[in-house]
Order: structure tokens, then sequence, then C-alpha cells
């Protein structure tokens, strides 16, 4: 396989199996014909990859200067507060993964926030909790 289709292989492999294990590592690297490092460092480069089993729901927050200055505090600590968990975490049980990311592309909405793949936008303390809740 050609070492461009590496990408592609690596967010498959997260897309199957909710996260890129050592073993899926090892063998993209024998098949593209790269270091494993090379291919742990495009897996872990990525914010929207992981190497480690994420909740069912993940929910990921915009870390950058926009969202910032549009009340991203809030949202973090909104979401912290109803899930008992903070950024980089995951529930215990494993319906929630919490993640910071440097962008979800929604700065026309924020402070928002991204759960899987639906943007929730114009967010108050009071929309966090209505949200989070509805995925009970």
């Amino acid at each position: 396989m050609e070492r461009d289709l590496l990408l592609g292989m690596i967010k498959e492999e997260q897309e199957n199996k909710g996260c890129i294990s050592e073993e899926a590592i090892v063998q993209m690297a024998q098949s593209v014909g790269i270091s494993i490092g090379e291919v742990y460092g495009v897996a872990t480069f990525y914010s929207f990859l992981s190497t480690e089993p994420l909740g069912r729901n993940v929910i990921r927050i915009c870390k950058s200067v926009p969202c910032y200055l549009r009340d991203a505090p809030m949202i973090i600590e909104g979401v912290s507060k109803v899930l008992g968990i903070g950024p980089g975490e995951t529930t215990s049980d494993r319906r929630f993964s919490f993640e910071l990311t440097n962008c979800i592309g929604a700065c026309d909405m924020a402070p928002a926030m991204l759960i899987n793949d639906k943007v929730y936008g114009d967010l108050t303390p009071g929309k966090i909790t209505d949200i989070l809740r509805s995925f009970e």
C-alpha cells in the first residue's frame, strides 16, 4: 500500500473500533512500509483521533481564541459540572468522553460544543445541562 493511504486507514480504524490500537498501528506500519513511530505520530497528531478507547458520546469543545473569547470556559465548566469529569476524561459508565480540540468549525455559533457529529451552539449553562441529559 502507498503511504498516502495511511490517514484513511487510521480514520477507518477509528470509525470501526473507536480508537487506534497498538496492534492496528503495527499492522498499518507493516502494510504501508513505514515505522511504527511514524504511524503513531499521525494517529496522535489529529485531535479527532484517539489511541485510547473513548466513551459512546464524545464531547469536543474548541479551545482556540475566538471560542475562548465567546465563553468557552463557561462550556468547559458546565460540562464538567454536569458529568463530573474534566477534559481528557471519560465517565465511569463510558457514556461520555470530554475532549478539548483546536477547532470544531462553529465559530459563528460560539459558544459551541460538538457531541459526536452534531454541533450545539449559542450555549448557556442551562442548555448544556438539557443537552447532556438528553443523552441519558
